[in-house]
C-alpha cells in the first residue's frame, strides 16, 4: 500500500470533524508512517502548523504539556478542520463534500 501525501492524510484525519489534539494526531501519523525520531514527530508537528496557518485547521484550544505526553513545557493544541480545510480536503480527492 502506498502512503498518501503527510499534509493529505492529516486533512483527512481531521475531515471526520472532531476536534483533535495535534499530540494525538502526530502519534497516529508517526505509526503509520513509521517515523520514530524526534525530528520526525516535529515535522509532523509542523506540518499541521502549516495546515492551520494555510487557514484549513484551526485551533480550538491549547494547553502546556504539563505531563510530557508530547515535549514537555511545549504548547499543546486542538485542532478541528475549517469549512475551507474540508474544501481543499474534497479538491485533494479526500472526501465527499
Amino acid at each position: 500500500m502506498t502512503l498518501r501525501p503527510i499534509k493529505f492524510r492529516l486533512l483527512e484525519l481531521f475531515s471526520d470533524g472532531m476536534e483533535h489534539w495535534n499530540n494525538e494526531i502526530v502519534t497516529q501519523m508517526q505509526k503509520e508512517y513509521n517515523m520514530k525520531s524526534d525530528f520526525e514527530r516535529d515535522s509532523i508537528n509542523f506540518d499541521i502548523i502549516e495546515l492551520a496557518s494555510g487557514g484549513m485547521l484551526k485551533s480550538v484550544e491549547s494547553k502546556v504539556d504539563e505531563e510530557g505526553v508530547y515535549k514537555k513545557g511545549f504548547l499543546l493544541h486542538k485542532y478541528v478542520i475549517t469549512d475551507f480545510g474540508k474544501l481543499r480536503a474534497s479538491d485533494a480527492c479526500l472526501m465527499y463534500t
